[in-house]
């Protein structure tokens, strides 16, 4: 299995908690300014110390589909920590703002290096908080940091830079119940590219609008990578574990 898999798992989040409430739209979306839009979304940013959460993750591409079980533990702005297993251990990785290590028992390997390593995977710069962000239902850059445009697209309200970056365009659809996101997308119409994140549903958990689901599609030409996750349970603001070594004797892979 390689490595990209296990590295668009960060990409995702979850599914139905049944002990929680789910949330859905059917507040009508007014006219309001990208400005205003902007800030309700920043406002909603998750503000618990950390994450625990077991989830189902399927995976689909040109070639294959598989299942499989994933532990999640998140320190805010400090950690990511992940394990998946299919009766045994697939595969074990940590992710800080500076350094990507993961190792696979299976495989008997292991890599480390830094967020140039993402940037190969996913075809653009990526840091730690994007990366986040983008599991909590977030957007992945800073919406307030640039003039935006504002549209109301099937329910939602779209935002976009009123200038574009260079390398792709960038859209958020944001709910006008909650003001989390329906959906993030990079879109490079050159290079028929396009990573499209959307949020089909959330829950209310202790009070925080939380992602209930999390699905990831990723196109170039004729080749797509397909992402979706199922929570069986999250706690926030517990003691978290988070203890990581690679054993001896695994053999380094290059990327």
């Amino acid at each position: 299995m390689k490595l990209l898999k296990y590295i668009l798992v960060l990409s995702i989040a979850f599914i139905s908690c049944k002990s929680n409430k789910s949330i859905t739209t059917t507040k009508a979306v007014k006219q309001m300014s990208a400005r205003r839009v902007a800030k309700k979304h920043i406002a909603e940013n998750f503000e618990k110390r950390t994450i625990d959460a077991k989830l189902k993750v399927n995976y689909k591409d040109n070639n294959e589909s598989l299942g499989f079980s994933v532990r999640m533990k998140i320190k805010k702005d400090e950690v990511i920590w992940l394990k998946g297993t299919k009766f045994i251990t697939v595969f074990k990785a940590k992710i800080t703002p500076t350094k990507v290590s993961f190792y696979s028992p299976y495989k008997k390997n292991y890599f480390e290096g830094d967020f140039s390593m993402l940037k190969k995977l996913l075809g653009t710069d990526i840091n730690f908080k994007q990366l986040q962000n983008m599991l909590l239902g977030q957007a992945i850059f800073d919406v307030k940091s640039q003039r935006q445009n504002v549209e109301i697209i099937k329910n939602s309200y779209q935002l976009s830079p009123k200038k574009q970056p260079n390398l792709f365009d960038v859209f958020f659809y944001i709910n006008p119940l909650h003001y989390k996101l329906d959906k993030q997308s990079l879109v490079n119409t050159f290079k028929n590219q396009r990573l499209d994140v959307s949020y089909p549903t959330y829950m209310n958990k202790e009070n925080i609008v939380f992602p209930n689901k999390i699905n990831i599609l990723a196109k170039e030409s004729t080749k797509f990578t397909n992402i979706s996750m199922t929570i069986r349970s999250v706690n926030f603001n517990t003691n978290l574990n988070v203890d990581f070594s690679i054993p001896k004797g695994y053999k380094e892979i290059q990327l």
